[in-house]
């Protein structure tokens, strides 16, 4: 027996359904550094070394995300 069943609802919605937490706040306080800095005029190698400080787990969680879609590409490629 196979049973479907379609939920619409909005991502907020979702996330409260299901007991996640609200991020928003930490969110919009990160979208807010990265815009002061862009609005004081910071290079792009100021930005790729505060982007790896603010990465999880800094350059290794970059560099585990890099492989993850360098091996999804790879696969997708295959297929």
């Amino acid at each position: 027996m196979k049973i479907n069943v379609e939920v619409e609802c909005t991502p907020e919605e979702a996330r409260r359904a299901m007991g996640l937490p609200d991020f928003t706040p930490v969110h919009d306080h990160y979208i807010g550094m990265l815009l002061e800095s862009l609005e004081k005029g910071a290079s792009p190698e100021m930005l790729d070394q505060m982007m790896r400080s603010w990465a999880p787990m800094g350059e290794a969680g970059l560099g585990m995300w890099r492989q993850l879609f360098d091996l999804a590409g790879t696969t997708s490629k295959k297929g």
